[in-house]
């Protein structure tokens, strides 16, 4: 690439080189991509959460700031229970607020345009829309969410106005972009679609027809925003559907738009389509930077700049990418979630300090079930108002004494350490990490083995003394002293009174999932939770032949919905999974099961025992009633998932 310009010794040269776009000059080629988790009123505007939480990417160095999916015509175009209406009365002020917010964090604003299309009058993946308005889509059709009806050409008409006047508000309010959204699924994605748009009219038939209401919107656009203000467009580059568009067609779409736009966001997929979904927000079992090469192809057929997406996270790979072309721009959505200082570390050097995004998808769970947000990896996140008013310093430096080197221990340990006080760390294993370890062993796992090095390498730079090898004892805190104890002990894997569960072919799952050599060629799972599911597809990866035992109707059945739909897909390839099925007996060829009042027999060589685990409440009882000041933290709590660790050990350890 020419004409390089970075500051002096910025490891990542091309990823910190400045852009032009259309009036604007970004400081550097990350974006912030859009995402609009659920912190809105009723009335469509922006809460003052939602302002701190974009606030935050700004203050992390991102060069623009995106909120995504801001609705341009709320009667026919809202497909969650609570979005962002930008023809909402007295919707200004918290845009307003939201863009000098980002602004005077030292980052661009942009705001994407969106439209549901059908999905605004029926159950949404991202949220049910719960008024049950009509679903208008280019044609009709019956789905299993119910009944779309044709879109009138009069609303065609009315919705291409409403592009132009909400970019219009959009500039008003203060930002600095706009991004069309026509990708995904949504509105604009339908029309492309020759599966779902038969029209006979100007918008249906040819690409060319099924492009028209886009290019008419984008006309609009333009003519409301003026002709240098950027316009940004998602497409795919790629719907990956046979509803879809094709990868030419979509190279053939961004060819005829290409005059009308400043910037491409090439993505791919579509929103609605489980078994689609955790492409187009790529989950774990797929390789990040999966969907860069969509946004090279279509970079060779267009005269714009063009951005990627797709589960990045590594400065390195996102320089590589800008360096060799792939794209211009690079867009990450949930590691700024994870870490929304990625940014400024990698321009800092401090690349190996980045919190890595797990691809958990708890974020997108926790929108939907509580209207919040929340991140596994990050205890701030969500949290950015309340945390703009920091507790009060301590009197003074505490002896404090943790109990415990998993997530919940480490992350107590550093956030008191980093509070001033004089914090010892004690683990009975050879090295801390705890369950992270075994989390983190299976190939698809990196994320978390990832993780813990992270936490690791940030309790020795807290200047955290660290003993291994030594239990916490109750004449340990009493020689110890402390002014404070975390006790952060885990928690202990269950193993029910089976007949035959001390055979030798019988495993505890922590023992397999970090030595699958030790398993034979047959294994059956007793237990269909998140450890039991995991394994089976890490034990089916090594060459096993895995069965899963579970006595509920279904496994996975605690994991929010959008990472149980990217595990579902694995579990079925790889294992026999056998539900409402309840284990009476291992023997040494396998287990003998009882399900619908029948017996079966399940063959194995080995038998992997994932039935949960137990918090040791009567050990906590004891360790805590030797001190006057504790905290309980992580799994010896309540067993819980990574989120309930780290989250506890944060805000335990800004209590010391």
């Amino acid at each position: 690439m020419e004409n390089v310009k970075c500051k002096k010794g910025c490891k990542y040269p091309h990823l910190f080189s400045p852009i032009r776009i259309g009036n604007i000059r970004l400081k550097n080629r990350i974006i912030a991509a859009p995402t609009s988790p659920s912190m809105i009123t009723t009335e469509g505007h922006f809460t003052p959460e939602m302002i701190a939480y974009l606030e935050e990417k700004a203050l992390g160095g991102a060069g623009v700031v995106t909120y995504g999916e801001a609705i341009v015509h709320s009667a026919t175009g809202k497909s969650h229970n609570k979005q962002l209406q930008l023809d909402s009365f007295g919707v200004k002020q918290g845009m307003a607020q939201a863009a000098r917010a980002i602004h005077n964090a030292g980052a661009y604003a942009n705001i994407q345009l969106s439209h549901g299309g059908k999905y605004a009058g029926l159950a949404s993946l991202g949220g049910e829309q719960d008024t049950r308005d009509t679903a208008y889509g280019p044609s009709a059709e019956m789905t299993p969410q119910g009944e779309v009806f044709e879109m009138p050409r009069e609303m065609i008409f009315e919705i291409i106005k409403s592009y132009g006047t909400a970019a219009k508000l959009c500039k008003d309010c203060g930002f600095d972009m706009v991004q069309v959204h026509a990708a995904h699924g949504w509105l604009f994605s339908q029309f492309l679609s020759p599966v779902m748009n038969q029209r006979t009219d100007e918008f249906g038939g040819s690409l060319e027809n099924r492009a028209r209401f886009l290019m008419m919107s984008l006309d609009e656009v333009r003519k409301n925003v003026g002709p240098r203000f950027p316009i940004e467009i998602r497409l795919s580059g790629d719907d990956c559907s046979d509803i879809g568009l094709s990868a030419e067609e979509c190279i053939e779409v961004a060819k005829m738009v290409d005059c009308k736009v400043d910037l491409f966001n090439i993505s791919c997929g579509n929103h609605e389509d489980p078994d689609i979904f955790c492409r187009t927000h790529p989950s774990v079992f797929y390789p990040r930077g999966v969907n860069v090469y969509l946004a090279a192809e279509i970079k060779k057929h267009v005269t714009k700049p063009v951005a990627c997406v797709g589960s990045l996270n590594d400065p390195a790979q996102m320089e590589e990418i800008i360096a060799t072309g792939q794209a211009d721009i690079v867009e990450i959505a949930r590691g700024l979630l994870a870490d929304p200082y990625l940014p400024k570390k990698a321009f800092e050097g401090r690349a190996d300090d980045i919190t890595p995004c797990l691809r958990c998808y708890e974020c997108f769970g926790e929108t939907s079930k509580s209207e919040t947000l929340k991140c596994s990896v990050n205890p701030e996140m969500g949290q950015q108002l309340p945390l703009k008013f920091p507790r009060k310093a301590p009197d003074h430096s505490k002896r404090v004494l943790v109990a415990g080197g998993g997530p919940a221990g480490m992350e107590a340990a550093i956030t008191a350490a980093g509070r001033g006080h004089d914090v010892t760390l004690v683990e009975k294993a050879p090295q801390l990490g705890g369950n992270l370890r075994p989390a983190g062993a299976a190939y698809f796992k990196q994320d978390i083995e990832d993780f813990m090095n992270v936490l690791i390498r940030r309790v020795d730079e807290a200047g955290v003394k660290v003993v291994l090898n030594t239990e916490v004892t109750e004449d340990y805190i009493r020689e110890f002293a402390p002014e404070a104890l975390f006790v952060a002990i885990g928690s202990s894997e269950l193993k029910p009174p089976i007949k035959g569960i001390d055979l030798p072919n019988v495993v505890m799952a922590i023992d397999a999932e970090l030595h699958p050599e030790r398993l034979g060629k047959r294994v059956a799972i007793m237990g269909g939770g998140l450890v039991g599911s995991e394994a089976a597809i890490s034990f089916c990866h090594e060459g096993k032949e895995c069965s899963i035992i579970e006595m509920k109707p279904e496994v996975i059945e605690e994991m929010n919905n959008f990472y149980k739909g990217a595990l579902t897909t694995q579990i079925k390839k790889s294992a026999q999974i056998y539900v409402n099925t309840k284990v009476k007996e291992i023997q040494p060829g396998g287990v003998l099961c009882e399900r619908d009042g029948q017996e079966l027999f399940v063959e194995a060589d080995s038998v992997v025992c994932a039935l949960g685990f137990r918090s040791p409440y009567d050990e906590v009882d004891r360790l805590c009633d030797l001190v006057d000041e504790y905290y309980i933290v992580g799994d010896c709590k309540n067993v819980g998932q990574i989120y309930h660790a780290v989250n506890a050990g944060y805000y335990a350890g800004l209590e010391v």
